[in-house]
């Protein structure tokens, strides 16, 4: 079962009917996958909660490396509000981290024992 869903329904559909067709010693694997990636899209989309400014912007590009500041500033505000580094910076900055994030959604049992399938 896919305890983190993704918010759009289609999506829900499509990892739930792949999870079907898996073998059931996969099954665990992949339903613990999707809600890791489910959990960090939600994650990545909270960012728009808080509002991100173009003070955000600035101050995100000042901590990329030359090349890819040069290409972002290029982007411009409006076009790198989804860079999910841009999005993970937004929410850090309030105090929101990633990791702490998903395993409230997933919960500590599950997020634990995806952590241990992954090593």
């Amino acid at each position: 079962m896919i305890k983190v869903k993704h918010p759009e329904a289609s999506c829900n559909q499509t990892q739930q009917a792949t999870l079907a067709q898996l073998p059931e010693s996969q099954q665990r694997f992949q339903a613990l996958f999707y809600s890791y990636a489910n959990a960090v899209y939600r994650y990545h989309q909270a960012a728009q909660e808080h509002q991100p400014t173009h003070q955000d912007y600035e101050e995100w590009l000042e901590g990329l490396p030359e090349a890819i500041r040069k290409g972002m500033a290029a982007k411009g505000f409006e076009q790198c509000r989804t860079i999910l580094s841009f999005t993970r910076y937004v929410n850090e900055k309030h105090d929101v981290g990633m990791e702490a994030y998903v395993c409230r959604l997933m919960g500590k049992q599950e997020y634990q024992e995806f952590k241990t399938l992954l090593s």
